[in-house]
């Protein structure tokens, strides 16, 4: 098994210093997990501008919108924009009922209690709920989506598992936890740079492992 901070530092060199989400807080961000279904990043950045621009960013100007307006904008998100458009007013409803219109609070709270609140929201889950706590600064391990683990997994950490994700998502933890970077930024960046990894190489079908750059240190790669 390589050590992660290897692989992270050749990751590094093939994509570059990765750039965090364009949201900012744990509202922000929550939006920005809901922006769109199955479509690269750039037009969920551009749907996410949208309610930004012509919207806001903010519970009260969403639950106050014009539905044909927000519905539009959910349509540049793929499929089923109704069911993205009730999500938002629900974002916005959950924040402005239960959390005073601002979810900041959350972050002074415990971790875990910090995780649960989260996970209220639509979409969010616990790998969400800790990757939008990472991006705002509260850390606790490293928070992998389904492109980094399966990264992680293929290379070597922790035990596949076809029939319960969560179990195979923990043993990824626990293989890593002793070579993790510490601090926010580093970890964030790890995050981000096994998440692209596992979106342009290392795909779930047809992996372009003859254009990897950590091939020499992947178990998957040997094995095939």
């Amino acid at each position: 098994m390589p050590e992660l901070k290897k692989l992270l530092a050749r990751l590094g060199k093939r994509y570059g210093n990765p750039a965090l989400p364009p949201a900012q807080g744990p509202f922000q961000l929550i939006l920005w997990e809901n922006a769109c279904y199955l479509l690269p990043d750039e037009r969920r950045a551009a749907v996410f501008d949208g309610l930004r621009t012509q919207v806001g960013l903010d519970p009260y100007r969403i639950l106050q919108a014009d539905r044909s307006l927000l519905l539009a904008l959910a349509k540049q998100g793929g499929m089923q924009p109704e069911t993205r458009v009730f999500r938002w007013l629900e974002i916005a409803r959950i924040t402005v009922d239960q959390f005073g219109g601002s979810l900041d609070s959350i972050l002074q709270e415990p971790y875990a209690k910090a995780r649960r609140a989260l996970k209220l929201f639509p979409a969010i889950g616990d790998p969400g709920a800790e990757k939008i706590l990472l991006f705002c600064g509260v850390v606790q391990g490293l928070p992998l989506d389904s492109n980094g683990s399966r990264v992680l997994l293929r290379v070597g950490y922790g035990r596949a598992s076809s029939r319960n994700y969560a179990a195979q998502y923990r043993s990824i933890q626990e293989a890593i936890a002793d070579e993790l970077p510490n601090g926010a930024g580093p970890l964030a960046s790890a995050h981000l740079l096994l998440r692209q990894h596992g979106k342009e190489i290392c795909r779930d079908k047809e992996p372009r492992c003859a254009e990897c750059p950590i091939a020499h240190m992947c178990a998957f790669v040997a094995s095939h």
